[in-house]
This record gives structure tokens, sequence and C-alpha cells, in this order.
């Protein structure tokens, strides 16, 4: 009996697939918050911003958020498929263009507070 872990039918780990399940949970948790915030912005804060402020950061918030949705089954199956096949991981520029998205979103609530 080896000491080694268990391994499904295609070779893959299960611990990788399992990862893999958390990371796509995730990116589920992160979609969910982002169109919170959307909501958030565009119903319940009373931030005194004029409609076109506040409809740019909320749209904003909720079009990632369906990004992220769409995404994440993707990346999921991508990384299922090349785990399976041995291969290396693809890079993703999700990561990347959620910081930048989240980042402009933070200056305009800045700025839509501080003018």
């Amino acid at each position: 009996m080896s000491s080694e872990a268990p391994e499904d039918e295609q070779g893959v780990d299960y611990r990788f697939t399992l990862a893999n399940e958390r990371t796509f949970l995730a990116w589920i948790r992160t979609a969910l918050a982002l169109l919170a915030g959307a909501v958030a912005v565009l119903h319940l804060l009373p931030l005194g911003w004029d409609e076109t402020p506040r409809t740019l950061v909320g749209l904003l918030l909720a079009v990632l958020a369906g990004v992220v949705t769409v995404y994440a089954p993707l990346r999921w199956y991508s990384v299922q498929r090349v785990m399976r096949l041995g291969q290396p991981l693809p890079m993703s520029l999700l990561p990347l263009i959620t910081t930048f998205a989240v980042g402009v979103v933070c200056l305009m609530v800045l700025l839509g507070n501080l003018l």
C-alpha cells in the first residue's frame, strides 16, 4: 500500500482537484461580493452623489461581477483539463483586471467624497 495521495481515474491528485474547486468557489464569492457592492451603491448608500457617478460605480461593479461569474467555471474547467493532461497551468489576466477595476472604484469613491 502506497503512502501517496489517491488519484482519480484521470491521474489527477484529489488534493489538486479540490484546491481547484475551492478556487472556483472563491471566484464565485468574489462575484457575489462585487454584486452586493453594486446593489449597495445603486440602491442603498446615501452618498449624496449625482446620479451619473453613482450609476458608473454601480455598473462597473455589476459588470465586473458578471465577468467573474462567466470566468469562474471556464477557468475551473481549463485548470482541471490541463491538470489531467499534465500540462502547465495557463496564466490568467482576470486577477489583474479585477484589481484594476476595484482600484478604479476605490478612486471614484474617494474622489466622489472629497469633491
